[in-house]
């Protein structure tokens, strides 16, 4: 029910989806009765998502999300190993192509096998299924090999977990195939602006892990009154820093994650 709920209503409240809601649903209204709340609506609508994309409101959100881990520190030595979770390939897409095609989060896989490359014992698990709420058989770990492979990393080192379909399920599945000895040291690798989320939701399910953020959206403090000349890409960073506090509201009432905002020292 969670996951079909944060696949309905969870994306209904994501900024571009309810403005444009709210906007259509004015200009039906301009046909009725009700047509000065129509207008009202319609306007507030255009203003609004003109306001989530052009003003650092994106970046002023996002900020917090990824600055609330530090870089990982490499001073303590080689890690054990490193769980990415999906979210660098576009699983529907690879199945139409035949062949791997990236997200914008191809930060991860990267990141990854560089990290694979100078630490050569270290185990990858690579922790990504079907976000899909119909289930189209089209799984992110099922081209994640190869691309390892491609990148340098051998086959053996590889684990790929093709089930999950949330971060939830990443940790769940990823404890079970990594199955960490005690006084093991696990990365876990993802973009920044998740890492909040999926540390509480990993020390919730019992993964004692390391935060090792990439695929950074903001430029830091610095870059935060920035203006964008670009409408859907301010916009996509509204939506994305929107849906990582629902999810974090979320899963705390659902008693998913170990805080409301959890950060660097666990509660």
């Amino acid at each position: 029910m969670f996951f079909v709920l944060s696949k309905t209503i969870g994306i209904a409240l994501l900024p571009g989806n309810f403005l444009i809601g709210i906007g259509l649903l004015g200009a039906i209204l301009l046909a009725t009765p009700w047509a000065r709340l129509g207008r009202k609506l319609l306007i507030a609508s255009i203003v609004l998502i003109a306001i989530c994309g052009f003003s650092p409101l994106g970046d002023l959100l996002l900020y917090p999300l990824e600055s609330r881990f530090p870089p990982w520190d490499p001073a303590r030595g080689a890690p054990d190993g490193i769980v990415v979770l999906g979210g660098a390939i576009d699983a529907d897409l690879s199945v139409s192509h035949g062949r791997a095609v990236y997200s914008r989060a191809a930060d991860r896989v990267i990141e990854a096998a560089a990290l694979a490359r100078q630490y050569p014992k270290v185990r990858i698990i690579y922790s990504g299924g079907s976000a899909n709420l119909i289930d189209a058989d089209a799984r992110e770990a099922d081209y994640a090999a190869d691309i390892f492979e491609r990148l340098g990393v051998a086959r053996d080192r590889l684990t790929m977990e093709r089930r999950s379909r949330n971060t939830k399920e990443n940790a769940e599945f990823s404890k079970l195939l990594a199955a960490p000895k005690s006084g093991e040291r696990w990365l876990l690798l993802t973009s920044a602006f998740h890492m909040p989320r999926s540390v509480g939701i990993f020390r919730k399910a019992g993964f004692a892990v390391e935060p090792y953020p990439v695929d950074w959206r903001t430029g830091g403090a610095d870059y935060l009154p920035t203006f964008s000349p670009f409408a859907l890409d301010g916009l996509q960073r509204t939506e994305i820093a929107v849906r990582e506090y629902l999810g974090l509201v979320a899963y705390r009432i659902a008693g998913r994650t170990s805080a409301l905002f959890p950060g660097p020292n666990p509660e």
